[in-house]
């Protein structure tokens, strides 16, 4: 098991907290975590991106000039790629952009992550994050006593954690997720993760 210093709101340490090495204390695995980071990133785009070929483009449909004698290059239609306002050779068509990552392989990566943040120590846990209401100054303050200030932070919460989701969206440089919003891209995309120690456990248990 992974000893993990935990601290309070305040930045101070208060206790410690075992974690799974199988979770938190791993090799990470970092072919897996690339080819499941750019399956994740793949399934973002629209692929809705498109061109007109020299057929799709209006006009063109008698020949411009004879074949043979006028001394110029012999052309079949305006609409050709060669002329200005002809139709696009070789242009991007709507397709999927979709990769496969199995479940097996996203849990692996997950993990991996995790324990690279572990081995790195960027991976910041902390007793309690709830406020009574929303208030990124009280969250601002979080921050520096952590001493997190200037790094881009990733913050994981619970899902129902409404409060302190609302208290950190606008400070620059944070993120915050939902824990089953967690995945191995948010995990590995910041100078600094942070999670309370329950969303540490939940994802232990999904994870194991």
């Amino acid at each position: 098991m992974s000893k993990i210093e935990v601290r309070n709101a305040q930045g101070k340490a208060t206790d410690t907290v075992e974690l799974s090495d199988s979770v938190f204390g791993i090799e990470p695995n970092v072919p897996v975590m690339h080819q499941v980071v750019v399956a994740y990133e793949a399934s973002l785009r629209q692929g809705t991106h498109s061109t007109k070929n020299r057929s799709a483009v209006s006009g063109g449909g008698a020949k411009p000039w004879r074949q043979k004698g006028t001394g110029r290059a012999r052309q079949g239609t305006i609409r050709a790629p060669q002329w200005a306002g002809g139709g696009v050779a070789f242009g991007p068509t709507p397709h999927l952009h979709t990769k496969r990552a199995n479940n097996k392989m996203k849990k692996l990566a997950m993990r991996s992550a995790l324990s690279g943040k572990v081995a790195d120590a960027e991976l910041v846990l902390v007793d309690d994050l709830s406020f009574e209401r929303p208030s990124t100054k009280q969250a601002a303050a979080v921050i520096e006593a952590l001493e997190l200030e200037g790094k881009r932070v990733t913050l994981v919460v619970d899902d129902d954690d409404v409060i302190t989701y609302l208290s950190f969206r606008n400070l620059p440089k944070v993120v915050v997720y939902g824990a089953s919003e967690a995945n191995t891209r948010v995990l590995l995309d910041n100078g600094a993760l942070v999670m309370t120690t329950a969303v540490a456990k939940q994802l232990e248990e999904v994870l194991a």
